[in-house]
Order: C-alpha cells, then structure tokens, then sequence
C-alpha cells in the first residue's frame, strides 16, 4: 500500500499489505515475545488474560468473563477448571441463581496477577506512550467493528 492518501487497487495487494494479515502476524509475534514469560509462570496466554480479567473485577459470572475474553463457555470452562486446580482462582455457584458459576481470584492468583509480564514487554513493543494509545484504540476500534459487522449479517 502506498504512504499517500491516493487511491489504491485493493486486487493488487500483497500479503503483507493486508490488515487482517499485519493483524495476526502481529498476534504471533506478541505470542513468541510472551512465550518465555509465560512458561516461567506456567500459564497459557489465555490463562493469563483470564487472571488479568479477574483482578480487574471478581466475583465475575463464566458468561460475563467469556464476553470479555471473546470466548465461549466451552473454552472458558476448561480454562477455569485448570485455574482452579493451579489454586489461582476459586469457582462456585451463585446463592441467589444456582445455574449461574462465579470465578474469584485467589490470594496466589492475585499475587500472579499483580506481578503481570505486561510491563516487561515494554521494551519489545517500543512504542511511546501516546503511540501506543493510538494503536490499541485503533485496534479496538477494528475488533469492535468486526464484531457489529458479524452481528449485523447473523
């Protein structure tokens, strides 16, 4: 794609000029740069944003946890299970709505939480403060069109 603001021929694209492909490359790479980090605490990359989601509210139902997390119960579900048996967060049923499972972090859970590898990813992404603002919002912004558009056309 050319760095001006002139009109392009989207059939003439290359692979690396598709967003949807500077996307998932990207996804890839934060997965290597996370991947030493990860395994130094045992986690999976998706275990870990299931403990980042805790600590930002607990006493979270598995339905609200999934929305925040894009997955469905069937994923999430698996993922707890583990947790739980890790001893990071802790799973029972709701008193006043018995089909309903809450998850809370535990102590050991929320000390791995407060220790996130975010910070340490700092250097490899590079980016100022502002920059990365941009680029995150940008990114949501995307996500969140993609998922109206999905919506839209179900």
């Amino acid at each position: 794609m050319k760095d001006t603001d002139e009109p392009y021929d989207r059939a003439d694209l290359k692979l690396s000029e598709f967003l949807c492909f500077a996307v998932y490359s990207a996804n890839l790479a934060f997965g290597k740069a996370y991947q030493p980090i990860l395994d130094r605490l045992g986690l999976t990359y998706t275990q870990y944003i299931t403990l980042i989601a805790l600590g930002e509210e607990d006493n979270q139902t598995v339905s609200s946890l999934g929305e925040k997390l894009f997955l469905e119960s069937n994923t999430l579900t698996p993922i707890l299970k583990k947790l739980d048996a890790m001893g990071y967060v802790e799973r029972h049923r709701d008193p006043q709505d018995e089909r309903l499972v809450r998850v809370n972090l535990t102590k050991s859970g929320r000390e791995l939480r407060e220790g996130y590898p975010e910070a340490a990813l700092s250097d490899a992404i590079n980016l100022g403060d502002e920059e990365f603002r941009q680029i995150q919002q940008a990114v949501v912004r995307l996500r969140d069109n993609l998922v109206k558009h999905r919506k839209r056309n179900d």
